[in-house]
């Protein structure tokens, strides 16, 4: 599993938060901040964090937490975040992709 480097408390826990509207509902993108802006490559996968589609707000774990109930899809970036959403139980570690040491998850949100 991947290790977290520091230790911070929900309160200080920040991840950088954008909503996309799309047809089905609301895509959910939460990435580590300090990865906005960088690019990650293993092989041919890639996660390119230097894109629109990245760039958001500062937001706490409450917040974000919030924000899941309504979103269709979650495209979540960086150990920080990862960690969260397990800790939720909103994905599965072994459904992880870590690209050049970078997890990453998508989840689709399916009711019925």
């Amino acid at each position: 599993m991947f290790g977290m480097r520091g230790k911070e408390t929900s309160k200080e826990l920040k991840m950088i938060v954008k909503i996309h509207q799309g047809p089905h509902g609301a895509v959910l993108v939460v990435t580590d901040s300090d990865l906005i802006g960088k690019r990650f490559e293993e092989g041919k996968i890639q996660l390119d964090l230097k894109a629109k589609f990245y760039a958001g707000e500062e937001k706490h774990e409450e917040e974000i937490k919030k924000l899941v109930q309504g979103a269709y899809v979650l495209h979540l970036t960086g150990e920080k975040t990862v960690k969260l959403f397990l800790k939720w139980g909103l994905i599965e570690e072994e459904k992880v992709l870590v690209v050049n040491r970078v997890p990453h998850a998508e989840v689709y949100v399916i009711e019925g």
